[in-house]
């Protein structure tokens, strides 16, 4: 989890917790992988541990994380598939739309995206 840089318009345990997301959908954290502490992360990123288990007990909520007692927090077996579905929907429900606007505003021929697609591939 190196290199977070926070920012200001969005709370920082929502931050960490879109960071370990991501680094479930990038395959850093695999099934089973056990998280890093609470308090390993709270004092290498100089967070309050209550910031810190606010995001891993919504990764919890979620069914992306699991507890276990006294070993700690660990990414499911279900977590990936979870996310991608999440993310394929938002993609197509948010970023979609305006894309094939801007399709269909520069002309494109379902030809030439597909012939682009096949060559960027």
């Amino acid at each position: 989890m190196s290199d977070i840089q926070w920012s200001d318009g969005t709370p920082i345990y929502r931050q960490l917790k879109e960071r370990v997301i991501a680094m479930m959908l990038d395959g850093v954290l695999k099934p089973q992988d056990a998280l890093p502490s609470v308090r390993q992360v709270a004092a290498e990123y100089r967070l309050n541990p209550i910031t810190v288990s606010r995001a891993y007990q919504e990764l919890v909520d979620e069914g992306l994380v699991e507890k276990r007692r006294g070993l700690g927090m660990f990414v499911t077996e279900q977590a990936a598939g979870k996310l991608l579905t999440a993310e394929r929907q938002r993609f197509l429900n948010d970023e979609w739309p305006g894309i094939m606007e801007r399709i269909r505003r520069l002309g494109f021929s379902t030809q030439e995206l597909l012939q682009l697609f096949e060559k960027h591939s």
